[in-house]
């Protein structure tokens, strides 16, 4: 039975969050192939610069659906650091991989539990995924220290709907709750968590802007969340368990279709992709939660094409932009003040590439 460790609490409590712009060494980037013949997950080597440069291709051992999934971390790395999940859109199942420094290893494949599997979160060895099919649904799982999974029983468990449009899963940074953000409703679903990793009843929150997409977590459960619809941008929340309260209602960009969002890990930043526009707004985050724009003009920086996901680097020190439209993973290097510097761009990305993580 899934059960909080005391030691990830403690490692938890003690770590400290280095600021964007500190020195990192290298690291990787991952992109899921999505394909519907066969899907894979494609890696890129990052140099200690931020530049990317193409590695390998990994078979998932399912399928992908071959098309857009209209989701944020359909491909997503362990707390860890250690084992990488995957979504099989098109064969309802989620895979997992050990990392290692030459490349991946393929170490388990399991039933979604559910239609169309499309996002996939982990904290501290606990797993749960978001099936965008009709009807709605998540699951839960354990990941042990193989990288193999396991059906938490009873963890299934029904949106607000048939249908919602959902976008995103991932589990509070204290374990103690599960969020979704629901599209077609406007809405943020929480579960509370017991200690054996299952929800208990759903809540439903309205959010402040129109159609939530992609989120992250902050420092003390902070909460920023991409509004794709108009006026589009973002807001911001904090979770009280699994409560959630509203700090910035809505902060519009001027920018179109606000999709996917990161929060630097010295929770001051967070970066929006706006897959509309062609560009990136950058956001400051305060220590009360509250967001504001980064530049007056709601473009930190502009990619062209159709941004349609974005992953930092572990230590927030490069912001990587998958960009659906254009084929390519795009690279920036994070200053202190949150500003960002290209720094190259990968080409090759499927048609139906989703999802991208990053070390």
């Amino acid at each position: 039975m899934f059960r909080r460790s005391i030691m990830g609490a403690v490692v938890a409590l003690l770590a400290i969050a280095v600021p964007a712009g500190a020195a990192e060494d290298q690291g990787a980037v991952y992109v899921l192939s999505n394909s519907a013949g066969a899907n894979a997950v494609l890696a890129y080597d990052r140099a200690a610069d931020g530049s990317l440069s193409y590695s390998d291709s990994y078979a998932t051992g399912g399928l992908g659906l071959g098309a857009g999934l209209g989701s944020q971390s359909a491909v997503t790395l362990s707390e860890n650091g250690r084992f990488l999940l995957a979504v099989n859109a098109g064969s309802n199942s989620i895979s997992s991989f050990a990392v290692a420094h030459d490349g991946l290893e393929l170490r388990d494949v399991e039933d979604s539990r559910g239609i169309r599997p499309t996002s996939v979160a982990e904290r501290h060895g606990l797993v749960y995924v978001l099936n965008a099919g009709v009807p709605n649904s998540i699951a839960g799982f354990e990941l042990d220290a193989k990288g193999e999974l396991t059906p938490i029983a009873g963890s299934g468990r029904p949106l607000a709907a048939a249908q919602t449009t959902p976008s995103q899963i991932a589990i509070s940074p204290s374990r103690d709750a599960i969020v979704v953000t629901e599209r077609a409703t406007s809405s943020i679903m929480t579960w509370a968590l017991d200690n054996d990793g299952a929800p208990g009843a759903a809540q439903v929150f309205a959010s402040g802007g129109n159609a939530p997409f992609g989120f992250a977590f902050g420092h003390q459960n902070t909460l920023v969340v991409s509004d794709a619809a108009a006026p589009s941008g973002a807001s911001s929340y904090r979770l009280h368990g699994s409560d959630v309260e509203t700090i910035t209602p809505i902060l519009p960009s001027s920018r179109a279709a606000a999709c996917w969002t990161v929060v630097t890990k010295n929770g001051k930043f967070a970066y929006v992709a706006n897959g509309g526009t062609g560009d990136v707004t950058g956001l400051a985050v305060a220590a009360n939660g509250s967001i504001s724009l980064l530049d007056p003009s709601g473009v930190s920086a502009t990619v062209g094409g159709s941004p349609t996901d974005v992953a930092l680097s572990e230590s927030s020190q490069f912001l990587f932009v998958r960009n659906g439209a254009l084929a390519k993973v795009d690279a920036f290097a994070i200053a202190a003040d949150g500003s960002l510097s290209h720094t190259g761009s990968v080409p090759g990305l499927p048609a139906t590439a989703a999802g991208i993580a990053a070390s």
